[in-house]
């Protein structure tokens, strides 16, 4: 009735218990320590049927979570730059200001007043352009083909 021979265990990985979290902290694009961003242009250009699924996905999800005070959020395209890099206009979106100090050097300090000892190496998030194309009103575009081969 019962056999002597192991239970084959599945090789390869343990499953984790935290897929989503796993597989986000590897995302790249949209992704950061605090929030994951689906850009609503891209989404409504997914075949039929992937935005089934996201659509349903996001009704348990809202429903799950509707009893929370949301925020409005305001997503705003960025890209990190080199602070030495910044316009003014740029400089004061980070809120950072630069000086010439006693010794002649440019001296960058944060809104608190510290000093930033080298801006060629710090990295800050700036807005840009957005890259991702806008859908048009007459509805989702489908995204353009790869140009054919110059042969």
């Amino acid at each position: 009735m019962f056999t002597p021979d192991p239970i084959p265990r599945r090789t390869g990985p343990p499953a984790s218990s935290t897929p989503l979290g796993d597989y986000l902290s590897r995302a790249r694009h949209g992704v950061d320590g605090g929030y994951a961003v689906l850009p609503r242009s891209l989404a409504e250009a997914m075949p039929l049927p992937w935005q089934h699924q996201m659509s349903h996905l996001l009704a348990e999800f809202h429903q799950a979570f509707g009893h929370v005070q949301w925020p409005v959020y305001r997503v705003v395209p960025s890209r990190y730059e080199r602070l030495a890099d910044l316009d003014d206009e740029q400089l004061a979106e980070v809120g950072c200001t630069v000086e010439v100090g006693d010794d002649g050097e440019l001296e960058y300090r944060m809104r608190d007043g510290r000093r930033i000892d080298d801006p060629e190496d710090h990295h800050v998030l700036v807005s840009c352009l957005d890259p991702i194309p806008r859908q048009s009103p007459g509805g989702p575009q489908p995204m353009p083909a790869a140009p054919p081969p110059p042969w």
